[in-house]
């Protein structure tokens, strides 16, 4: 293991720390697909949840953690975050502002200290996320991610 791939982990770890949050973080091969990723860490697609930046018009972010299998209601986020614009920004954008790569991103250890918003389909689940560095995971509780970062919950996803 390089040491650019320990950096994130031990930012992610300490942060998880930090605000009391058990992780376990699991070195897996590339995936090529949800579906591969899923059978590779022996979950359900849905069990692997995306952390998404979100940037609002006046450039600042938000995290948006949504289940594999689907993706963002961009009227029901905006309806939920009280605003009329929302978009995905360019990867650099996205690195600039959590201090992870795409792919990667997670809230836990962002360089940005940004507000989260989960779908509500991962209360109650063991999730795999990313882990801050390429060929990792994460896994967590949905609840205790949700506790530990006063994430708001609602319905903000729709079937891919």
């Amino acid at each position: 293991m390089t040491d650019d791939a320990r950096v994130p982990h031990s930012r992610v770890r300490d942060a998880a720390a930090a605000r009391g949050l058990e992780i376990e973080i699991r070195e897996r091969p590339v995936a090529r697909s949800l579906d591969e990723a899923a059978a590779v860490l022996g979950i359900l697609p849905s069990g692997i949840v995306k952390t998404l930046v979100v940037k609002r018009s006046d450039d600042t972010f938000l995290f948006a953690l949504v289940p594999g299998g689907r993706k963002i209601s961009w009227p029901k986020l905006r309806a939920v975050v009280g605003v009329n614009r929302l978009k995905l920004p360019e990867a650099e954008v996205a690195l600039a502002a959590t201090g992870y790569e795409r792919g990667t991103i997670v809230p836990i250890g962002s360089t940005g200290d940004w507000p989260v918003f989960a779908d509500e389909s991962i209360r109650g689940q063991r999730i795999a996320m990313g882990a801050g560095a390429h060929g990792y995971s994460l896994f967590v509780e949905a609840d205790a991610l949700i506790a530990a970062y006063d994430a708001t919950v609602a319905d903000i996803s729709e079937p891919e």
